[in-house]
């Protein structure tokens, strides 16, 4: 008796492309976009930028919609679904000191490859153009930082999209419902159907991030231009070179240190970031972590505390440029001012100044440019060379953001490792799964 032939895999046909890809697309579309459009006079060039914004907020505003409701049904879920009170408290410690010690090891990278390089160095800053700060958020200081941390409203915190706060209240909640028994199953439950829901809301969303990531590029490069690389090159060059240097050694030390299966977080983690560089937006990337870092093998409870936390507490990225950044505007303050010198044990002054008010800037607005500006009034170096910075903020945010990203990707990993959680089973079968999200 003869057996029907097994179906033949499907092969994808060459215009159907995975998500990554569209991502690209979209951002090479962006960028030849921008360029066009700054050609433009500026009458035309500020019609099509009006488009692009558009656009893009369009997709950064759902995007930011789901982030509440996705982190407090998956945190409440996760921690409450195993009946344990003190695992949200052996997690946060070992989450904040995994924080500390890499932010901490940022900031000295930075040290390092700024003093070699030496990109401030032949800058002359005009020291009569420094700007203004006036209009800049403060810092917070370490009490006003704690108590930040604790939500006056739920509803408050998940109209400003306060992730700290967020996570602070859900395992609070969580930690109720555990006690609750068997009257808290039902909340459970919804809990755990809603972030199904909101899985699925950031598919239909993700659809349109090629769109979202092309207009958000085009308006960068409208503006800053191709030729903004040419006077700050070195800057950006040394930033770039020194993220690269950081990813592959801390990180990769990280890696294979903790045994997080390189293949899968690569193939995990390549989405969020390419959204996140395209944007220089991390929450835009947030919901594309949260389910790609789960379905790679970190439980939901983890994820759900261990990614939110990190956008207050290990922005390895931004705590990198910091270093660099700082730097760089010494080097220039001793190329413009005569006899002025800025010694290394300034810098590691400096450096330890940053470890603090880096972790302060959750909710403030160009939240690296106000930790740099209270950095060079403290050192009383020119402010001037904060705002000749600024010129190319934008490119340099690209790469600290997506940096940010794929570092609280992998401290969900490492935390969900030390707390011996990580399911190798589950990232070996999504390193073999086919790409999703066709077009």
């Amino acid at each position: 008796m003869s057996h029907p032939a097994p179906p033949l895999p499907e092969t994808r046909r060459w215009y159907r492309f995975s998500l990554t890809q569209q991502i690209l697309i979209g951002l090479a579309v962006g960028v030849l976009a921008g360029w066009w459009t700054g050609t433009l006079p500026d009458a035309t060039q500020a019609k099509w930028d009006e488009g692009y914004r558009v656009v893009r907020d369009v997709f950064l505003h759902l995007i930011k919609a789901m982030i509440a409701p996705l982190i407090f049904a998956s945190i409440v879920q996760g921690f409450a679904g195993t009946g344990d009170m003190k695992k949200a408290q052996r997690i946060g410690w070992k989450s904040l000191l995994y924080f500390e010690i890499v932010t901490t090891l940022a900031l000295f990278v930075g040290l390092l490859v700024v003093n070699v390089v030496k990109p401030g160095a032949g800058v002359i800053l005009q020291l009569d153009q420094a700007g203004s700060t006036a209009s800049l958020a403060k810092p917070q200081t370490l009490a006003e930082i704690i108590v930040h941390i604790f939500p006056v409203s739920l509803m408050d915190a998940m109209a400003k999209n306060d992730v700290l706060q967020i996570v602070c209240f859900a395992v609070i909640f969580a930690m109720a419902v555990i006690a609750a028994g068997d009257y808290g199953k039902p909340v459970l439950e919804f809990c755990g159907s809603l972030t199904h829901v909101m899985f699925k809301f950031a598919g239909v969303i993700m659809k349109f991030a090629p769109f979202g990531v092309g207009a958000a590029i085009a308006v960068t490069v409208s503006h800053q231009g191709l030729g903004s690389l040419v006077t700050l090159a070195k800057l950006v060059l040394t930033l770039y070179g020194a993220l690269v240097l950081f990813v592959v050694c801390v990180f990769g030390a990280v890696i294979w240190v903790a045994k997080v299966p390189l293949k899968p977080f690569v193939k995990a983690v390549r989405e969020p970031f390419t959204l996140a560089f395209a944007t220089a937006n991390s929450e835009a990337a947030l919901p594309k972590a949260f389910e790609n870092m789960e379905r790679v093998g970190v439980p939901r409870g983890i994820v759900g505390f261990v990614l939110p936390a990190g956008y207050s507490f290990n922005l390895d990225g931004s705590t990198l440029h910091l270093a660099v950044a700082g730097v760089f505007v010494a080097q220039a303050a001793e190329a413009t001012i005569p006899g002025f010198h800025f010694g290394l044990d300034q810098q590691i002054t400096m450096m330890l100044m940053l470890m603090l008010t880096s972790k302060g800037v959750a909710a403030v607005p160009r939240a690296s440019f106000v930790v740099l500006v209270a950095a060079l009034e403290s050192f009383k170096l020119p402010l001037a060379g904060a705002f000749l910075i600024l010129g190319v903020d934008a490119l340099l945010d690209m790469a600290r953001t997506s940096v940010n990203v794929m570092g609280n990707c992998l401290a969900s990993a490492v935390v969900a490792r030390w707390e011996g959680e990580f399911d190798d089973e589950k990232a070996r079968a999504f390193a073999a799964a086919a790409p999703e999200n066709r077009a």
